[in-house]
């Protein structure tokens, strides 16, 4: 098997000993581990080798052209040798030294070229992250590159639809990019088997470690089958050596080193200021040209000010896990396309945000140890750039901050906030003095001030016109009543005197009316031709509506379609006469003491002989 023991040397300016790498024999490189010590965020060069030198697949080589990158950082030019030659890897650096790609591609092309069909809930590759806002970023980096090589790749994390991603997983993922609990809600439910898994990735470990989520990915991890195991965190303390040894198999270490990085690319300050010129500071800051991340401890402090900030003109929001995923992912979407200058982040919210482009980072409220310290200080000086990073520090808070760069391996400069700034702090705030900084405080409140009146002049004339527009219907519609009373109530014609049509009678609209020559009511024509003339088909004309002694006599008794002349109430010709088909003649209604007699005894139809009381 063989191994690219990268050989990298620090720039000439840094004689530190560590930035030399040693190239260890093939024969010892499965039992003992290979160190790189690479200096941090060195940026590409073009007498370095290039993706091309790497032996990525030619697609691969393609995307990375099409995207514009054409030499890999320091790290990918390590890793990505071993990694394609199936070595477990270790990579220890800070955010931004471009792991993503030192991890994804080799992954992305043994997956190509193993030449394997991805099953339905059995992805063959496997990226674990903390937090699903890295998760998201891991994917959209790698998606491109995916794509070339015609894998997929699918996003499992919370807060997200979970039938879509087990719709996905049924339907089959190459590359699978989760974050541990919903991972292991997924492997519960049946609907993700990790038994065909080839590569498998932990990323910021470290900060899997600090949100106690090492249980879970154990547990994920003793669930893989034999394979290649990647793991990438910026330190390597107790709980990650363990990782390391317990899963990874004679891994190559590539590291890269903090200190160098520190002094090459990004520079920090200690801003020692007094409570009341805090906001003044914070706004100052984040309304410099440039992107910028300010972070703060609680939820309430990031929307208050997030809000500050907003009322000052900075194109400014709030970033906390209060939020919704929806609301979150708006956000960070926001700011990544730049129509937010400044964003107002809690430590939690922000862990994992990769975002380029970010020049400042300030800590408006002190880290809570060296590691949020390291991590927060990560989200500037990305990919090679520079970066400033600043601490606001109160005067009960020196101690504390101070020992935290010295556990951090930091050299920050100090500036006191008060009388006339240095010249750095006059160029990071744009200001000469504190009372300089509260005019320009001023000054931008008074714009925002003369916006709004702005604002709410237009909106005052909109409804101005609006009350002119109603007071002229007004005006109109009084007049308009004025004449109606003038003119006093007009009389309506009484009913008798109402022009009315020429129906004719009652018994002529059904029996032949208007005429009888006409089309008759609903103009359907004449009635009487309809069902025989005058109604008759029930046997007999129908009499005049008011002769009610006729209705139930022999008036309208002849209806003999029915089978016989229809005589008193319906008496006995309705079923052949005197309704003898149960055997008897049906007495009048009104003989009660008949109803049970002999008059409807003789039921013989029924075969049962004379049925008596």
């Amino acid at each position: 098997m063989a191994v690219d023991s990268e050989t990298t040397t620090a720039p000439a300016s840094d004689p530190a000993p560590q930035a030399e790498a040693r190239t260890e024999p093939e024969a010892t490189v499965a039992k003992t581990p290979v160190v790189t010590n690479i200096p941090a965020d060195e940026p590409p060069v073009k007498t370095g080798p290039s993706f091309a030198d790497l032996n990525l697949p030619l697609k691969l080589q393609a995307a990375l052209a099409e995207a514009g990158l054409e030499t890999p950082f320091p790290i990918q030019a390590a890793t990505i040798p071993d990694a394609l030659a199936g070595i477990d890897v270790m990579g220890r650096g800070r955010t931004g030294s471009g792991k993503t790609l030192a991890f994804g591609l080799p992954t992305l092309a043994r997956l190509s070229d193993s030449g394997k069909r991805t099953r339905a809930k059995h992805p063959r590759a496997l990226i674990l992250t903390p937090t699903r806002e890295l998760a998201m970023q891991v994917a959209d980096s790698l998606q491109r590159y995916g794509d070339a090589v015609g894998m997929d790749m699918k996003v499992v994390c919370g807060g997200t639809a979970f039938n879509r991603q087990i719709d996905a997983l049924r339907r089959g993922v190459d590359m699978l990019v989760a974050t541990p609990g919903r991972l292991r809600d997924l492997i519960r439910r049946g609907e993700c088997f990790l038994d065909e898994i080839e590569v498998a990735v932990l990323d910021e470990a470290d900060q899997m470690a600090d949100m106690g989520f090492l249980p879970e990915v154990q547990e994920i991890f003793d669930l893989l089958p034999q394979g290649q195991r990647m793991l990438f965190s910026a330190t390597l303390e107790k709980e990650i050596g363990v990782l390391v040894k317990k899963y990874l198999k004679d891994p190559v270490e590539h590291s890269v080193d903090p200190s160098a990085g520190s002094v090459s690319t990004m520079s920090h300050h200690a801003l020692l200021i007094r409570p009341h010129a805090k906001s003044e500071m914070i706004a100052a800051i984040a309304s410099r040209p440039g992107r910028s991340m300010i972070f703060v401890r609680t939820q309430m402090a990031c929307d208050r000010i997030g809000e500050e900030l907003r009322d000052a003109g900075v194109d400014a929001d709030a970033l906390h896990g209060g939020m919704t995923q929806q609301a979150r992912t708006e956000v960070l979407k926001r700011f990544k396309e730049g129509r937010l200058s400044s964003l107002v982040a809690t430590d939690v919210a922000a862990r994992g945000i990769h975002v380029d482009g970010v020049d400042f980072v300030l800590h408006a409220d002190p880290a809570k140890d060296h590691k949020d310290y390291l991590h927060r200080a990560g989200r500037t000086a990305r990919a090679g750039e520079s970066g400033t990073v600043a601490t606001l520090v109160l005067p009960h808070q020196n101690r504390q901050v101070f020992s935290m760069f010295e556990r951090a391996g930091v050299k920050a400069a100090r500036h006191f906030v008060d009388g006339l700034f240095d010249e750095d702090l006059a160029s990071m705030v744009s200001a000469r003095t504190l009372t300089e900084l509260e005019a320009q405080t001023a000054a931008r409140q008074a714009k925002m001030a003369e916006s709004e009146v702005e604002r709410m002049q237009r909106r005052i004339q909109k409804l101005t016109d609006r009350a002119a527009e109603l007071h002229q219907e007004a005006v109109r519609l009084q007049e308009r009543a004025e004449r109606e009373i003038k003119e006093g109530p007009k009389e309506r014609p009484r009913r008798d005197d109402r022009p009315r049509r020429n129906k004719g009678r009652y018994d002529d609209r059904r029996g032949g009316g208007q005429g009888g020559g006409g089309r008759g009511r609903y103009g359907r024509g004449d009635r009487n031709d309809r069902r025989g003339g005058g109604r008759d088909f029930r046997g007999g004309d129908r009499r005049e509506f008011g002769d009610r002694d006729d209705r139930r006599g022999g008036g309208r008794g002849d209806r003999d379609f029915r089978g016989g002349d229809r005589r008193e109430v319906r008496s006995d010709d309705r079923r052949g006469g005197g309704r003898d088909f149960r055997g008897g003649d049906r007495r009048d209604f009104r003989d009660r003491d008949d109803r049970r007699g002999g008059g409807r005894g003789d039921r013989d139809s029924r075969g049962r002989g004379d049925r008596r009381y």
